[in-house]
């Protein structure tokens, strides 16, 4: 494979990480929501999608990717160490 396909398929699974995250978020949701394990799908998700999208960067030498990857899992990331602050003030 050539240095744009790698490029461009870590880009393209950069923005599946994304997805991923969003769509384990929505399925998980309830009173019987394992919140711990939400954190944990979306933050290494998230951050698997920020190398992702950095590599794809230095490869292809276009930067769509790594914008929208870095907004999309960088947000993510943010969402889910939020959760993770409100669970820990919540328990005693």
């Amino acid at each position: 494979m050539t240095k744009q396909k790698v490029g461009r398929a870590s880009g393209i699974v950069s923005l599946i990480c994304i997805a991923v995250s969003v769509i384990y978020f929505f399925f998980s949701r309830g009173p019987e929501a394992d919140v711990y394990l939400m954190i944990a799908v979306g933050g290494i998700s998230s951050i698997a999608g920020l190398i992702l999208a950095i590599v794809s960067a230095f490869l292809m030498k276009r930067y769509v990717y790594l914008i929208v990857g870095l907004l999309g899992n960088g947000t993510i990331l943010v969402f889910s160490f939020f959760l993770l602050l409100a669970m820990g003030i919540s328990e005693p």
